[in-house]
């Protein structure tokens, strides 16, 4: 049996608003002197259109994630989705699970699950601190279309209202997955059988879960299209969010009128067409002002957002402080962790 490299977590920090700034840390030294490794942008598959984990290895597609809510810009998690599933446990704090359905809170102690392809953003209260697995599928129900993955997964992830299951301790069947969630985090990568041992129990988690949500996945119910249109809406605004970008452009990306892109907008992520490509400007240039040593005035035009005062004004608006004060601070954040 091949030798595994050594076990990391991913932790997601401030970022821009399509992917997530990773930090590659091994599990036994939780400190700040590991290396930051940027993703500039999210990577889609053509057809699908989902966003792609590049951190996944292909003979065993899973990753343990470890967010500190603190690191993020605005202490949030954009609008994104991905075909792999998650499970987190809330080991700090309390976190908010926003959805096109809706919204979810998770508090300290309490953990969830994050079906297949849906769309989601989180928002943090200081002190957040969320465990994840994050995983495909096919590691619990082999290939698609085999008897495991009819009988067991197909169920859950076909399912397009079941969005988000939450687990809290005051419910003894979820509180049984949630101490089996926890115990889960506790597995060691330097035991010959660690591959075997997650893999089983993520399995018999996905059974409780099977169970208990069983009253949700038995529901008829259609695919929900909006859901298509708004990512191909998206993936068109972050493709194209340097240039100049009409309603109409925005529309034609999902093959709809602009009142129905409007509308769209408005109930999916709660926002205008407008606010959502302002704010992932915003992000773009929180990365460069980072990552790059570029003045205002040109991080203000490539990312779409005309002369400095203007992109000053809505910095401000966004992010509470000044372009020149965000830059210090992450900079300076950036430099004690490397010390």
């Amino acid at each position: 049996m091949k030798n595994r490299a050594p076990f990391f977590i991913t932790i997601y920090a401030a970022c821009d608003s399509g992917g997530m700034e990773i930090i590659m840390k091994n599990i036994r030294r939780l400190d700040c002197r590991d290396r930051l490794e940027y993703r500039d942008r999210l990577e889609y598959k053509d057809e699908s259109k989902e966003e792609l984990h590049s951190d996944f290895e292909p003979d065993f597609p899973y990753i343990t994630a470890y967010a500190d809510l603190d690191k993020y810009v605005g202490r949030q998690v954009p609008w994104h989705w991905h075909k792999e599933v998650e499970l987190f446990y809330m080991e700090k704090g309390c976190l908010e699970y926003y959805t096109p359905s809706g919204k979810m809170v998770f508090p300290a102690g309490s953990g969830g699950f994050v079906n297949s392809n849906v769309l989601h953003m989180t928002k943090g209260i200081q002190n957040t601190k969320q465990i994840l697995h994050i995983f495909n599928t096919s590691l619990i129900g082999g290939q698609y279309g085999s008897l495991l993955e009819q009988k067991y997964v197909a169920p859950i992830i076909t399912a397009p209202h079941m969005e988000i299951i939450g687990l809290y301790s005051q419910n003894p069947k979820e509180a049984e997955i949630l101490n089996l969630l926890w115990e889960s985090f506790q597995l060691s990568p330097n035991d010959s059988d660690y591959e075997m041992k997650l893999r089983s129990v993520l399995s018999e988690m996905w059974c409780m879960l099977l169970h208990i949500s069983e009253p949700l996945w038995k529901q008829k119910s259609r695919g929900n299209k909006s859901d298509d249109k708004i990512k191909r809406m998206m993936k068109y605004i972050q493709e194209h969010y340097t240039e100049k970008i009409t309603m109409s452009e925005i529309a034609a990306a999902a093959y709809i009128s602009e009142r129905e892109c409007f509308r769209t907008f408005r109930q999916k992520l709660n926002m205008t067409p407008v606010e959502y490509i302002k704010s992932y400007r915003i992000q773009k240039a929180c990365t460069m002002l980072v990552n790059n040593n570029e003045s205002l005035a040109y991080i203000s035009q490539f990312c779409g957002l005309g002369s400095s005062s203007y992109f000053g004004k809505v910095f401000r608006e966004y992010m509470g402080c000044t372009p020149k004060e965000y830059q210090r601070k992450w900079r300076n954040f950036d430099i004690n962790r490397r010390k």
